[in-house]
């Protein structure tokens, strides 16, 4: 398992894990500041604002989603003033307000990482292979689950 980036089940990775990564990063004393996105499960579809989410499952194709959270990361780490990209994606079965995934990024400067905060989250919501199935109330009150492609929800 990469350090910088993956994918865990919901439980064994938090927050914390991903700021104590990036202090572990032997160029840590050149960060002089980190920025830190946090995605969590919203309690009502995208599609149809009366639609109430019960709860999500999210299932990553492992061994792929693994490999692009890792290159993304990489590839974010070489831009100028970057010291660490942390991108950790949650998957099994969530409820309304649960945390989902973990960005951050520590750098030299603000100025240098929030643009990069903001790529690297534009980056796994549309490269990576994550799949999300939502069990939702409809207006009506019947219950209803599908499949939602994230590539689809910007």
């Amino acid at each position: 398992m990469n350090r910088n980036a993956g994918v865990h089940e919901k439980g064994t990775f938090t927050l914390q894990n991903a700021i104590n990564n990036i202090k572990e990063d032997p160029n840590y004393s050149k960060a002089g500041a980190i920025a830190l996105f946090i995605g969590v499960v919203r309690g009502e579809t995208l599609d149809e604002m009366s639609d109430k989410v019960e709860k999500i499952t999210i299932e990553a194709y492992e061994e792929k989603a693994n490999q692009v959270l890792t290159e993304i990361s990489s590839d974010l780490q070489q831009k100028h003033g970057i010291v660490s990209v942390q991108i950790h994606h949650l998957q099994g079965e969530f409820k309304v307000g649960d945390e989902l995934v973990y960005v951050a990024v520590a750098g030299a400067h603000r100025t240098d990482i929030f643009p990069v905060l903001r790529e690297a989250v534009e980056r796994y919501k549309s490269e990576v292979p994550i799949f999300k199935k939502e069990l939702i109330t409809t207006k009506k009150g019947e219950a209803s689950e599908y499949w939602v492609s994230e590539k689809h929800h910007h």
